[in-house]
This record gives C-alpha cells, sequence and structure tokens, in this order.
C-alpha cells in the first residue's frame, strides 16, 4: 500500500513557487568529514564562492588545508582539469563569525547530531541570513520540524540529507515540515539539481528511509548478538543478499557512536521495533572505530564472547531481517514517510548502495 506524501503549505506568499532562486553564494556550518565533503561539492557543482564556518579557528583552518590538499590530489589523479583545483580552492573561505554568512542564499548546517545544539546554530544563522534564504540541515534523524519551530522563520527551513561519501553517493533525502512553503521546497528541489543529486521527498519522521531501513537491520542483527551468537556468524548470515558491507562492517564506517546515536533516537520513537544493543554499547564505551581489529577478529576489549555460543542459523536470521524489513516498509509506506515503495527502493540503492533491484534483493 502507498500513500501520497503530505503537502502542508504555509502561508508564505512573498514569492511565486516559479521563480527560481539563485544561489550567489553558499554556506555550511561545521568543519567535519561530512562538512567539507559538502563544501567541496557547493564549490564544484555550483562555481560560486562558499563560505566554512566553526567555532574554532584552527578547526577552520585544518579544514581548508585539508579540502585544498584533496582538490590537488584530485588533480594530480587527472579528476580534474588542469588549473581546476586552484579554482575550486579560491572559492572556498573559511570564518568563525555567524554574520559573515549574510550574504549566502543558502546555508546548511553539519554539525553534531544534536538536537539543541542544531538549534542553536540555526537561530544564530536566522540573524545573520536574508528573510528568505533557505536553511538547511543535513540531519541525519532528528526532526527537522523541532528544528524550524524554533525560529522566526521556520518556512524556509528544510532537511537536506547527504551521504557519505558525499561526491559518490547520489542521493538526496529532502525533508519538508509542515512549516515549509512551496516556494522553498521548489528551490531546494533546484538546488539539489544543481548538485547533480537526487532527491527523493520524504516526511519528517525519525530516521527518514534510509537509516530507518538500516537501523532495523543493524536492530535485528545485534539482538542476535546479544542473545549470545558469535558476531562474525551472525555477520555473514546476509551475505547471499550482495549488500555492499556487512552490518558490522557499515556500522564501522558509520561510526558506532554514531550509529548508537541514530538507534537511540529510533528507540525512543519505536521502542517497540528499535532495540538498545549492549554488544554496540560495549563498543562505543571502549571508544572503538569498529567491531572488529586490524585482522578482521572480534576485537577483545569490545565483546566478551560466550564460551558456548548457540547454534548460529545463518537462514533463520535472513528471515528475521526480512520480516522486519517487510514490517518496516509497510509502516513506512502506511505513515507516508515515503510515497512508494519504489521511492524507498530509490532511497536504498542511491544512498546505501543496496543492488539495482533494492529491497528486492532480499528475496
Amino acid at each position: 500500500m502507498s500513500q501520497t506524501l503530505s503537502r502542508i503549505s504555509s502561508d508564505d506568499s512573498s514569492s511565486s513557487p516559479g521563480t527560481k532562486r539563485s544561489i550567489e553564494s553558499f554556506g555550511v556550518v561545521g568543519a567535519g568529514r561530512m562538512a567539507t565533503q559538502l563544501v567541496l561539492l557547493a564549490a564544484e557543482k555550483l562555481r560560486v564562492p562558499v563560505l566554512i564556518s566553526d567555532v574554532s579557528a584552527s578547526r577552520v583552518t585544518n579544514a581548508l588545508d585539508e579540502m585544498r590538499n584533496r582538490l590537488n590530489r584530485q588533480e594530480a589523479k587527472g579528476r580534474l582539469a588542469t588549473g581546476e583545483a586552484a579554482e575550486i580552492s579560491g572559492l572556498i573561505h573559511g570564518s568563525t563569525d555567524p554574520a559573515d554568512f549574510r550574504s549566502c542564499d543558502a546555508v546548511i548546517e553539519a554539525v553534531f547530531e544534536e538536537l539543541s545544539t542544531k538549534q542553536a546554530v540555526l537561530r544564530q544563522l536566522e540573524e545573520s541570513v536574508a528573510p528568505d534564504a533557505l536553511l538547511l540541515t543535513n540531519t541525519s534523524s532528528l526532526s527537522v520540524a523541532a528544528m524550524a519551530g524554533v525560529l522566526k522563520h521556520p518556512e524556509r527551513v528544510l532537511g537536506f540529507h547527504f551521504f557519505n561519501p558525499v561526491a559518490a553517493l547520489p542521493l538526496l533525502e529532502l525533508v519538508r515540515t509542515p512549516f515549509a512553503s512551496d516556494r522553498a521546497v521548489a528551490d531546494a528541489g533546484d538546488l539539489a539539481t544543481k548538485l547533480d543529486k537526487t532527491a527523493v521527498h520524504v516526511s519528517d519522521t525519525p530516521g527518514f528511509v534510509v537509516n530507518r531501513i538500516l537501523t532495523r537491520i543493524f536492530s535485528e542483527v545485534l539482538a542476535e548478538i546479544d542473545k549470545g551468537s558469535h558476531p562474525l556468524d551472525v555477520d555473514r548470515a546476509l551475505d547471499p543478499w550482495g549488500l555492499p558491507m556487512t552490518p558490522l562492517a557499515l556500522i564501522g564506517y558509520i561510526g558506532p557512536a554514531v550509529q548508537q546515536h541514530i538507534s537511540d533516537t529510533l528507540h525512543r520513537a519505536y521502542p517497540d521495533r528499535f532495540h538498545r544493543s549492549a554488544a554496540l554499547s560495549s563498543v562505543v564505551e571502549a571508544r572503538l572505530p569498529s567491531f572488529f581489529d586490524e585482522e578482521g577478529a572480534v576485537h577483545p576489549t569490545a565483546l566478551t564472547l560466550p564460551s558456548e555460543p548457540h547454534g548460529t542459523d545463518p537462514d533463520r536470521i535472513r528471515r528475521r531481517v526480512r520480516d522486519a524489513l517487510a514490517e518496516e516498509v509497510q509502516l513506512m509506506l502506511d505513515e507516508g514517510v515515503a510515497a512508494t515503495p519504489g521511492d524507498i527502493d530509490r532511497c536504498m540503492v542511491l544512498g546505501a548502495n543496496f543492488p539495482p533491484t533494492g529491497l528486492a534483493c532480499l528475496s
């Protein structure tokens, strides 16, 4: 069953939705890995000035150096034409002063995944940018409406969720809130096209599409490990589906602490289906980057393996995950998180590198 996404328009009538916004300057708040990727994407695709900002001057300087080096490496490998690295670098500037965003037509925040932090950043931005400038958030699981609701102009705030690595994955989850104006949605969609991304409209619910599906997979797999199954046996059970990474390897790529944060968000929203995992907590508390050590064995300081783990039936685990995802997809369609099953498949293929068949690969 599918539903049409709800389209709730605000009273904003200051501009016609048919008039496309011209993006002459772009801003990114944050200087971490995702933020620098967004800066490089905007500078390369839009070829307009791009401002990166952080509270720490040293973080901004380090980010600028890192981006400059990355561009030089790309040019040396022939991925950029001669002189392009310098051209793109020349468009990127850094600051620690939020007031410097005043000339930006669109600004995206990519700071720590904490609601109060993001609200504070957006409040600060609202005091600096023009009243009609787009304010975007790259949140992976938090409520965009909760961010927009603390602002004077919530109608121009949208979720603009990219996927890592930004340069390689085409998906952009475009998240609309009940406050958002048609003009803002149209402008954001046009911006996504200019950034060479495929925007899929999703509703403002925890985890949106990709992280909700992935976290349901993680929840089922981790529950098996928590019950005593050997992590390596459980991790390999999904191999016949041809997913780009095993579940535990993907958690390592995302970052255990980041994934725990996403899992906690979904647990609060849907406690009966998204469980808190003792195994994941152990890895996070040990401050490890992965479940595995450098040789691919389960990290001894992460988990204490049972001396006699119960038998692991890979067919049973695949059935468990398949049934869980069938339930989750139906709920997402019933809730209007995505308009059609095809949109969910598109998200998983373009944002999580699932096989071209999408969730049909689980059959």
